[in-house]
């Protein structure tokens, strides 16, 4: 059969070439082209996988009945342990024929990593149209993962410099990438979702759902009871406990978490263009001060964001997924008619109390969207490449936040990212157990596993904040002197 065929590498490189969507799961080659536009997830998520051992992040985000259709894709297998092609949606570059020992893709398993090397040795990487010979401006800064540089502004040189300290600061902390070591720590990680499988992890605990219910619908009854007696902005505070939403991380204009975000990039994860305009030099020399008050009204910009979402093509889902769009869009409408029409419309009497209501009761659910931005704002931005393994990419690059088991509540489950991002099916009720088993992972392996309390979290992304400020101040300040003097300033 032709799905228990060895394919070689450079026959891999020649698929993709020719415009596969070729990923391997579990030593198997599968070809995806006629499921791109089904994927409930999207079609950019598999274009990430392209020429990736994707075993982990396939086996961990579905379920055992979609883990058993996979074999209907196979067109293949490899022998031994797999090398990561960056994908072509990352700027992977693949040989219609190539051929072992001359692919460049072969030789440099990481686009990504040979652009770093020619980035800090003072090579142009931004364009192979360009002459090779051309040195870099030095003002050049390295673009993000699934980012690609529309433009690069005489940027002050010490950006590069904080971006290539935060990359090697990673390398330095973090297990190293070599595929021994990487392929250790995902054997490890493989037993441990074992065992939370095992374990019973994935149960859904029912029973916490209905003691929550009886808590939310307490504190409903109260609620009404004293918005009936016009207490409107004591008890105002209370409705942001009612309904939680997936808050969106996507920062710019308004706030940038690393130097290397000081210029437009178009990012393929959402493709979509993020335009650096005066907008955003307005904006980011003041995202210290701005963070609180952005976070206080968050939960605007996610209706507004759900809507579009729901209301977009990108939004249809197939199979046993085709359910979720109609029932979403029935519950936000529902949501809407109880909030918006029952409960401001029919028993807030003024216009004036309406809107301070709304604002009140939005603006107190801040510290949910604060707490979530220091799961990701406080931790790593760099591209280390694509050897990297998916638990250390997901324990690098995101944290948790400390706090006691009483304020589950309240937090809903937010406060173990880095924990969900590892096991993204695994009920909130169980996570906090599951959490132990993680920081067992953490020190079995040597990954670091960051978690740190409310204020100092918050401590954390003030002062990234503050100094990726300063870096745009310094580059506004260079910008303006070679302006003016055509010189620049550096000494």
């Amino acid at each position: 059969m032709g799905g228990r065929k060895a394919l070689s590498r450079a026959a891999i490189e020649s698929l993709i070439a020719a415009g596969g969507v070729i990923v391997i799961n579990e030593g198997n080659v599968l070809r995806l082209n006629a499921w791109l536009d089904k994927h409930p997830g999207g079609r950019l998520v598999l274009e990430h996988m392209v020429g990736r051992d994707a075993t982990d992040e396939i086996s961990i985000y579905h379920s055992s009945k979609v883990l058993r259709t996979m074999n209907r894709y196979r067109i293949g297998r490899v022998t031994g342990p797999w090398i990561n092609f960056t994908p072509p949606i990352r700027g992977g570059k693949f040989s219609p024929k190539a051929h072992n020992g001359s692919s460049n893709a072969l030789e440099t398993p990481s686009v990504h990593a040979e652009a770093l090397s020619k980035f800090f040795h003072g090579e142009d990487s931004t364009s192979e149209s360009e002459d090779s010979s051309s040195p870099t401006s030095p003002c050049t800064t390295l673009p993000k993962p699934g980012v690609e540089v529309l433009q690069l502004p005489p940027d002050e040189p010490n950006n590069a410099k904080v971006v290539k300290q935060a990359l090697e600061d990673d390398i330095a902390q973090y297990p190293s990438l070599d595929a021994t070591t990487q392929q250790a720590i995902v054997q490890k990680y493989r037993e441990l979702h074992d065992r939370v499988k095992k374990e019973g992890f994935y149960e859904c605990r029912y029973r916490e759902y209905v003691k929550e219910l009886v808590q939310y619908v307490s504190i409903f009854a109260v609620f009404i009871v004293a918005l009936r007696a016009e207490w409107y902005m004591t008890s105002a505070a209370l409705l942001g406990l009612f309904w939680e939403h997936d808050p969106d991380i996507q920062n710019a204009p308004l706030f940038a978490m690393s130097p290397s975000f000081l210029k437009s990039f178009h990012s393929s994860y959402y493709n979509f263009t993020f335009l650096w305009d005066k907008a955003a030099e307005f904006a980011i020399p003041y995202q210290r001060y701005t963070y609180y008050p952005i976070m206080g009204i968050a939960r605007f910009n996610l209706y507004l964001l759900s809507w579009c979402h729901l209301l977009s093509p990108r939004s249809a889902t197939f199979g046993a997924a085709s359910w979720t769009r109609p029932t979403e869009i029935c519950f936000m409408l529902c949501y809407w008619f109880l909030f918006g029409y029952c409960l401001v419309w029919r028993n807030i009497p003024t216009w004036t109390l309406r809107i301070l209501f709304v604002l009140v009761s939005h603006i107190i659910t801040m510290p949910l969207h604060v707490q979530i931005t220091l799961s990701h704002w406080a931790m790593s931005t760099s591209d280390v490449g694509e050897a990297e393994s998916f638990p250390q990419h997901q324990l690098r690059t995101t944290m948790d936040v400390e706090c006691p088991p009483w304020l589950d509540f309240i937090h809903g489950g937010l406060q173990f990212q880095a924990v969900h991002h590892l096991f993204p099916g695994v009920p909130r009720h169980n996570l906090r157990r599951l959490q132990q088993l993680v920081i067992q992972f953490s020190e079995e392996t040597n990954i670091r596993y960051k978690r740190l309390g409310f204020v100092a979290g918050n401590k954390d992304v003030l002062g990234k904040l503050g100094e990726v400020a300063g870096q745009l101040e310094m580059m506004l300040k260079c910008q303006k002197h070679m302006a003016e003097t055509g010189e620049s300033g550096l000494h």
